[in-house]
């Protein structure tokens, strides 16, 4: 029995056709397209400058450029790839613009606050506080201490709180209670944080007289905006527990609580330490709530019960509508704190990660 003989279209020693890479761009092409749309656009750019005589306009170009590409990687995956093929791409060029779009502002304000924070960002500013300086000098040291005691503060009042309300309302809530829980927290995550201000003054000046400003005010105001977080996020993670992990410890005769304790907890603890760490990132930079609670100051203070207390929100707002002379002190001291509250979040966040990391369940015994 002989076999086919092969095409005569073919010429005798050339290599087979992979079928499966026919009809496809090349790997290139898509950074070609780019590129081409962008020289376009660059051109129109700067013949539309000669002729108006004005600056080359390098943002407008990369964008219009980055405009075109879309119809344009469409275009040329339609004609060579076909229909399905060519709405791929549409759709990966668009999600892949829009995470672009999304990541310049952010970039954009990294580098502007690293850039202006870096010319007060010295020991002075981290060892001094502002009593008695009205000019250049000074730091930020009751600022960040503040912030750091008024954080710490609310996170103790609101972390099993928002704990214990989200264990109830997945492990035992049923009925009217659990549905008006829901409700209300609901109601509370939509709550302008200058509301929750005005909550812990009008509370404390009841009890203690009018104009009355403490740093337990503050932190208290604070955690009425971390509670809904709090119940919102750690009920999501309980609810991502497999339902076997419960029943097989149910079989085994171990309690309720002892299940949710040993089991629940400990396998929703990365996601349950992520939406705290989310928590204290949404209000360790509230200004409103803190400016009417807790006022500030220009002095050191470590007593959360007594008088006021200055955060690092309220003493960049300070720094910046208050200016003296020079102003160029004020606007350097109100960056630099800027940039120090970006890295004490940002060092919360890798805290949070370890703390997630060495407590997963796939390390421990």
């Amino acid at each position: 029995m002989t076999t086919n003989p092969e095409p005569a279209t073919r010429a005798a020693g050339s290599p087979i056709a992979n079928t499966f890479t026919a009809g496809r761009l090349p790997s290139y092409a898509t950074w070609l397209v780019l590129g081409a749309a962008i020289l376009v656009a660059a051109a129109v750019f700067g013949v539309l400058a000669l002729a108006a005589g004005t600056g080359y306009d390098w943002g407008g170009a990369i964008l219009v450029g980055a405009l075109l590409y879309v119809p344009s990687i469409w275009l040329f995956s339609m004609l060579v790839e076909g229909r399905r093929r060519a709405m791929d791409r549409l759709v990966t060029a668009l999600v892949t613009g829009a995470f672009v779009l999304a990541m310049i502002p952010l970039i954009s304000l990294t580098i502007t606050v690293v850039s202006f924070g870096l010319a007060r960002f010295d020991v002075e500013f981290f060892t001094y506080s502002m009593r008695n300086v009205t000019g250049e000098g000074g730091g930020a040291l009751h600022a960040i201490v503040g912030t750091l005691l008024m954080t710490g503060a609310a996170a103790v009042i609101s972390i099993p709180i928002g704990l214990m309300t989200s264990i109830y309302l997945v492990e035992y809530g049923r009925g009217r209670l659990a549905r008006g829980i829901t409700f209300l927290v609901d109601v509370m995550t939509g709550i302008p944080s200058i509301v929750a201000g005005l909550f812990a003054y009008a509370v404390f000046s009841i009890f203690l007289g009018p104009g009355t400003r403490t740093g337990i005010a503050g932190a208290i105001s604070l955690a009425v905006l971390m509670i809904p977080v709090v119940v919102r996020s750690s009920e999501e993670m309980l609810r991502l527990v497999p339902n076997e992990l419960r029943e097989a410890a149910y079989a085994l005769g171990v309690p309720k609580w002892l299940t949710i304790v040993k089991v629940v907890l400990p396998t929703s603890i990365a996601g349950i330490t992520t939406g705290i760490m989310l928590s204290i990132a949404r209000v360790i930079g509230e200004t409103a709530p803190l400016l009417i609670a807790a006022g500030f100051t220009a002095s050191m203070n470590y007593n959360l019960f007594d008088g006021r207390m200055q955060s690092l929100p309220v003493f960049v707002y300070t720094q910046y509508a208050n200016q003296g002379n020079p102003p160029e002190a004020y606007l350097d001291r109100a960056w630099a704190a800027a940039l120090a509250l970006i890295l004490i979040v940002m060092a919360l966040n890798l805290i949070a990660r370890l703390v997630a990391r060495f407590f997963a369940p796939k390390f421990g015994r």
